[in-house]
């Protein structure tokens, strides 16, 4: 695992979906032997007070980032994900004003989310975009088949985020991935886009999962036995 970093993580400060504790994430990635771990808890970076020095102390580098909701307009039920890495400490910045601004102005259904009219060069500045898989805009275009929107959607992302955004992609057993996958690796190839891999971290343990599902629905309002309830796996 010495030069695997994972590049979506959560922990106890995401708090609609993990169980994963800061001191034992530190612990975990300094155990594996992992040069980096980045902490993309959704719509925040509280988890950075906890994280950063303790886990240099332990020889791992940390990198700050965020799980965001993008909207179309305030109106938008179904807003896109997309990950933002702070590159530097102007990344950090601009990281930081965007969730502000979500925070004071941008509510949606109970979601902070942030307005892509919000999205220009110099307010990702410093940052690094992750393309949100199949719940970014471009994995929802490609997922329906919308391939012409989703060249459109990368033309701007590289517009917005040039040489610093990524198409992302995930096997976790979901519906609809392998064309998802499919779909994704045939556009980065075509339009020569590097991709990375990415899991979605919620907790550290096999035996810890029954504790994130108990979350999960928690933030759903709705029971684990609950048929109808959507699953993250």
């Amino acid at each position: 695992m010495s030069s695997f970093v994972h590049l979506r993580v959560h922990t106890e400060y995401s708090l609609v979906d993990s169980v994963v504790r800061v001191d034992g994430l530190v612990d975990h990635v300094a155990g594996q032997r992992m040069p980096a771990c980045v902490i993309t808890d959704q719509g925040g970076i509280s988890a950075l007070v906890k994280f950063y020095k303790p886990a240099l102390e332990r020889g791992v580098k940390p990198i700050i980032g965020s799980d965001v909701w993008l909207a179309e307009s305030f109106e938008d039920r179904e807003p896109s994900r997309l990950t933002l890495l702070c590159q530097n400490r102007t990344g950090f910045r601009r990281l930081s004003a965007l969730l502000t601004r979500s925070a004071r102005q941008g509510s949606v259904a109970g979601r902070h989310v942030l307005l892509k009219e919000w999205l220009e060069p110099a307010a990702l500045e410093g940052l690094i975009g992750l393309s949100g898989a199949q719940q970014g805009d471009l994995g929802k275009a490609l997922v329906t088949g919308r391939g012409e929107r989703a060249a459109e959607l990368l033309e701007r992302w590289q517009t917005l985020l040039p040489g610093r955004f990524y198409i992302e992609l995930q096997r976790l057993g979901r519906s609809g991935e392998h064309d998802y996958l499919a779909r994704a690796v045939e556009l980065a190839a075509a339009e020569r886009m590097p991709v990375v891999a990415t899991n979605e971290v919620c907790f550290l343990a096999r035996g810890d999962f029954e504790a994130h599902e108990t979350r999960v629905c928690i933030a759903q309002g709705v029971t684990l036995d609950d048929p109808a309830r959507q699953r993250s796996y």
